[in-house]
């Protein structure tokens, strides 16, 4: 059983977290969040390790998908058990490999809360972050935002980040079709066509060797712009 802390200062803000044979690090990154947050779902997509258990054990709730679906469905998954619980209404989404920060959240939550935008989305592409993040990387995300026609009108300059927050209104109303990693693309997409408000917020990657041997390979930003185009067509 959950109990609710009255006095957090984020009482309905739920973290969404989906993991995939993450038990090395996923301790730690529940038991960080919930240093803040009292409410966190960790969505073990089909892992074959101690991933749901080790975050259960930290103070998570956790939702099961019995085979790996990729990181779209897991988000999806997770969006839909926190807009079901009683006042949910602030959505993170936070990547479970440790590259995130919790207090990158909260300034997004903080930027959200003025209520001129309905989603925010952390940028490695502003300030001082941009150094932080590897040359080849940074050419690649770049590139890929603005090969996106919607990344392009809403001037977004890393539409590939994970880490995002969003209102009710838009969790209400996302609906992720594309399970694996091209849901970054789908996302953005989804913003422009239902015309939710949007703006960036600087976030630092933390770029460890562990994060770095869990990321996707390069190749797939060409892969997530190939992707994000034919759902554009699927959907003509």
């Amino acid at each position: 059983m959950y109990v609710v802390d009255i006095d957090t200062p984020y009482p309905g803000a739920w973290i969404i977290v989906p993991a995939f044979n993450e038990a090395k690090v996923i301790g730690d990154v529940i038991a960080d969040l919930r240093q803040t947050f009292v409410h966190v779902v960790c969505v073990d997509d089909g892992s074959r390790d101690d991933t749901a258990d080790i975050a259960l054990r930290a103070g998570a709730h956790v939702v099961r998908h019995p085979v790996n679906l990729g990181q779209g469905a897991a988000i999806q998954t997770g969006v839909e058990y926190a807009r079901s619980q009683p006042g949910a209404t602030v959505f993170v989404t936070f990547d479970a490999d440790g590259q995130h920060r919790v207090k990158d959240v909260v300034a997004m939550i903080e930027r959200l809360s003025r209520g001129d935008v309905d989603v925010v989305i952390g940028t490695r592409f502003a300030g001082s972050t941009v150094s932080h993040t590897p040359i080849l990387k940074r050419f690649i995300l770049r590139a890929a935002a603005w090969l996106s026609p919607s990344s392009r009108r809403l001037h977004l300059t890393d539409a590939h980040n994970g880490l995002r927050v969003f209102d009710r209104t838009v969790a209400d109303n996302l609906n992720l079709s594309m399970s694996g990693m091209s849901h970054a693309s789908e996302f953005v997409k989804l913003i422009d066509e239902n015309g939710w408000r949007v703006t960036e917020e600087p976030v630092e990657i933390l770029y460890t060797d562990y994060s770095m041997s869990k990321g996707q390979p390069l190749v797939n930003g060409v892969n997530i712009v190939f992707d994000g185009f034919l759902r554009g067509r699927m959907r003509r």
